[in-house]
């Protein structure tokens, strides 16, 4: 199972610096009950084997003029691999594609977009994702509102699973 090389000190660093990554290492430290020097030997091996993939701020999209939100559902001519994969690689280019997620079922990919107005996500639209290579369909929804985004994993479940395996 996924998580089960970790011990219980490099879950509880994960989930402090998944709840703060600003947080210093002397503090951090002390949450999870060590001394500095080999708290930052664990963040750094967790660095290095890939469990920490970076450290963000989360920016207000709102504040910086990016009114608009769509979730874009697109199918695709053609799942053969060589075409996924021009497909993401081409996303990856797209400054207003924020994610990207091949899917399994009725479409191939949901891409979470932003935008400052509704007439730039539509020259994206007609311009860019609906005239790309092997693009069939596209269907968009506008958010209305978020009532959630929280990042990362539930560690409270991790814990809970890792315990009723024991």
């Amino acid at each position: 199972m996924p998580g089960t090389k970790l011990d219980e000190i490099d879950r509880m660093i994960l989930a402090e610096l998944q709840a703060d990554g600003r947080m210093t290492n002397v503090e951090l430290a002390k949450r999870v009950g060590i001394s500095a020097p080999p708290c930052l030997r664990r963040v750094r091996t967790l660095e290095e084997q890939g469990f920490i993939q970076g450290y963000h701020a989360e920016v207000n999209s709102r504040e910086l003029g990016f009114e608009v939100q769509v979730f874009a559902m697109v199918g695709l001519v053609s799942q053969a691999e060589i075409d996924l994969s021009a497909f993401e690689k081409r996303c990856a280019g797209w400054p207003l594609v924020r994610e990207c997620h091949m899917l399994n079922g009725e479409v191939d990919f949901i891409l979470k977009c932003v935008a400052p107005d509704l007439r730039t996500f539509q020259r994206f639209l007609t311009e860019e994702l609906t005239s790309a290579d092997n693009v069939a369909s596209v269907k968009t929804s506008l958010v209305i509102r978020g009532a959630k985004d929280e990042p990362g994993v539930p560690f409270d479940v991790l814990e809970a699973r890792l315990a009723q395996e024991a």
